[in-house]
């Protein structure tokens, strides 16, 4: 497993509807993700449903931050019907079947694959969506940004194709 497999699966759980589930490893997932304790605990200190409501209206009323990756590349068109297809390839590809409620591509879904598997590719090769997301979330003023701050620290750089 990864050094950064915690990151991920944490930042998975913060980029989830924060249920009662969630508000219960809020401790956990802060002494686990140092990286993650700036949102942790805002998490924290603000009343559930706040917490809920806020959610709601960063991550489900527009695709303006699109949890989403394949709408960043594909958008509403047929092509995002085989980016979908190709996420669930590579997550059987890996042993795993996906049964999630959420579609394949969902980040917190990939987060896991990542911190399950240690393979950053799926991360790594929709990069600019997380960058773009990263800065929505930031021009917005959410805490969520400091999530993807986190999670976009941690990827690998990105290869520049010069061969050593």
């Amino acid at each position: 497993m990864p050094s950064d497999a915690v990151l991920y699966q944490a930042a998975a759980l913060c980029l989830t509807y924060p249920d009662e589930d969630f508000r219960a490893r809020l401790p956990l997932l802060r002494e686990a993700a140092p990286q993650l304790r700036e949102f942790v605990d805002h998490a924290a200190v603000t009343p559930a449903r706040e917490l809920a409501e806020h959610y709601v209206r960063v991550f489900d009323l527009k695709n303006r931050h699109s949890l989403y990756l394949s709408w960043w590349r594909d958008g509403d068109t047929r092509r995002r019907g085989m980016s979908l297809v190709r996420f669930k390839e590579v997550y059987r590809a890996a042993g795993l079947e996906f049964t999630g409620e959420e579609l394949p591509d969902f980040l917190p879904a990939v987060l896991e694959y990542t911190a399950r598997t240690g393979d950053t590719d799926l991360l790594t090769e929709y990069r600019a969506a997380l960058e773009q997301l990263r800065s929505r979330l930031t021009d917005f003023g959410t805490p969520y940004a400091s999530v993807l701050d986190a999670v976009c620290a941690a990827l690998p750089t990105a290869r520049t194709g010069v061969r050593s």
